[in-house]
């Protein structure tokens, strides 16, 4: 049986008599408003954030969530988890685009040693669970490296 969520987001926009601005408010009942505008790249407001960097946080963000559950599924403790994750951004020649890839670079510190192994294994176990990234139609490339404290 399917468990289903609503998530609700509120935009709030306003244009100017000189151009359209590309800032703009996102509102998410109980939480603080976020301000959004397009990437630098396409005229946006460089000091906020823009459409691809809420992507791939979401996706980050989801990816260690679902990590984190899995390792406390098999017993192994994390002490710290990093990551430095890219995503590509191609845009074609009408104007279209899409985020084509992300690559996951989570550097996790673990307590047991004899751990290892499995805590490397278990991203592809959480890249399968994760919400954000099974709601994605582009490749979720993974290059862990685990240490042990």
């Amino acid at each position: 049986m399917a468990f289903k969520h609503l998530f609700k987001a509120k935009l709030g926009w306003d244009s100017t008599p000189i151009r359209y601005q590309k800032s703009h408010q996102i509102a998410i009942e109980g939480k603080e408003n976020l301000n959004v505008s397009a990437a630098k790249a396409f005229k946006g407001d460089p000091a906020l954030l823009n459409p691809e960097d809420l992507m791939l946080s979401a996706v980050v963000s989801c990816h260690m969530m679902s990590y984190l559950y899995v390792c406390s599924q098999n017993g192994i403790e994390v002490i710290s988890y990093q990551d430095n994750a890219e995503a590509d951004l191609e845009v074609l020649h009408d104007g279209s685009g899409r985020i084509t890839a992300i690559r996951l670079y989570p550097k996790v510190v673990i307590r047991q040693i004899d751990k290892m192994e499995e805590a490397m294994h278990l991203h592809k176990k959480a890249n399968e669970l994760c919400f954000i990234a099974n709601s994605c139609n582009f490749p979720i490339f993974h290059f862990p490296s685990c240490e042990v404290v």
